[in-house]
């Protein structure tokens, strides 16, 4: 959910709109942006989109269709990485193709210790926004925020941070030019995190960026609990992750949307200067299976593998916990326990990270 500061900045901004102008900007968006798609993907507000923005209407349009489920990713992506590593306490931030400042925000969230942001943005009309609404944030590190008017690419010079983020940028660039756009973005930083649409070309784009990073002698911290080749075959499976959130009425007019919520999927990969103080606990890949007196987990390893578990009402705490796991969370069993539930499992071979699942949303 959005911090409340946000959730009234971004209510004052869009209330300059009617609620029919935003809905009719968020139409051409979308017109716009699938006519030109020749990638990836065509989902709006996916990579690309924001350069068909066209006026103040459809800037508003863009950040009340977009920016609560960026906000909404980043931030979870950034807890799951701050659980790793729950000794680093940035300073600087740089947030490149930031858009109007979600991940800032959800970095504001997680590590009150920023004090130094810069965001890179090409679109200026998108900057003035961000702006008007960073002034806004109680955390003094988003408030601060300096705004600078570039293309993001690997020739630019940019300021040193300890953390850099990009989110849902990086698919933007032609292929060729990611690799390095990786490398110039974890310059000198302490910690990477890179967000991309869970989609499989996202994931293909993430799983691309974390050999680059990993090349580049960074350790992974998530979601992955290992640094080895990640064990899904590509173009079979997809490695992503779901969160929830709630749709206010005015979201659900510009999205001509019914539900009270929404769920976005996405994926990402959060790397680190140096190895995480703690080994990592297992990932978990799809929601949990729920059967009665039965839970049936998916896992991704820190030996490098995928595994199918099975946990039954009979193993007590255990079972409880697995009754309570989410689909990307962290999973960790240890002594006794861990031994009966891989006796558990039924499918614990590497063959099975290779067979096709369906999207499990």
């Amino acid at each position: 959910m959005l911090p409340d500061d946000l959730r009234a900045a971004l209510d004052q901004a869009l209330a300059r709109h009617s609620p029919q102008e935003l809905a009719r900007s968020v139409a051409r968006l979308t017109e716009r942006y699938r006519g030109s798609a020749t990638g990836a993907t065509s989902a709006p507000g996916a990579p690309g989109e924001a350069a068909h923005i066209r006026g103040q209407a459809d800037v508003a349009a863009y950040a009340a269709y977009r920016m609560p489920a960026t906000y909404e990713a980043a931030a979870l992506a950034m807890r799951h990485a701050a659980a790793r590593v729950p000794g680093f306490a940035p300073v600087s931030q740089l947030d490149a193709g930031g858009g109007t400042g979600a991940a800032i925000w959800a970095a504001g969230a997680t590590w009150p210790s920023l004090r130094q942001v810069t965001v890179i943005e090409r679109d200026p009309q998108i900057i003035d926004l961000g702006r008007r609404l960073a002034r806004t944030a109680q955390a003094p590190g988003v408030r601060g925020t300096a705004w600078r008017q570039a293309a993001v690419g690997s020739g630019l010079d940019r300021p040193r941070a300890d953390l850099a983020t990009m989110s849902y940028a990086l698919g933007e660039f032609a292929e060729r030019d990611r690799a390095d756009v990786v490398r110039w973005l974890a310059r000198d930083a302490a910690m990477v995190l890179v967000v991309e649409p869970g989609t499989p070309a996202g994931y293909a784009t993430i799983a691309a960026a974390r050999e680059v990073l990993l090349a580049e002698g960074l350790s992974v911290v998530a979601p992955c609990p290992h640094d080895r080749a990640c064990p899904i075959e590509p173009g079979r499976d997809w490695c992503h992750f779901s969160v929830r959130l709630p749709r206010t009425s005015l979201h659900r007019q510009v999205k001509a949307g019914t539900l009270s919520f929404e769920d976005e999927k996405f994926a990402y990969v959060a790397a680190t200067a140096r190895p995480a103080p703690a080994p990592a606990a297992d990932r978990v890949l799809r929601h949990p299976q729920k059967r009665k007196g039965v839970v049936s987990l998916r896992l991704c390893t820190d030996a490098g593998g995928i595994r199918d578990v099975l946990v039954s009402k009979r193993q007590g705490e255990l079972y409880r916990r697995a009754r309570d796991v989410g689909w990307g969370d962290a999973w960790e069993a240890t002594g006794e326990a861990a031994g009966e539930a891989t006796r558990e499992a039924v499918r614990e071979t590497a063959g099975e990270a290779d067979r096709p699942a369906a999207d499990p949303g």
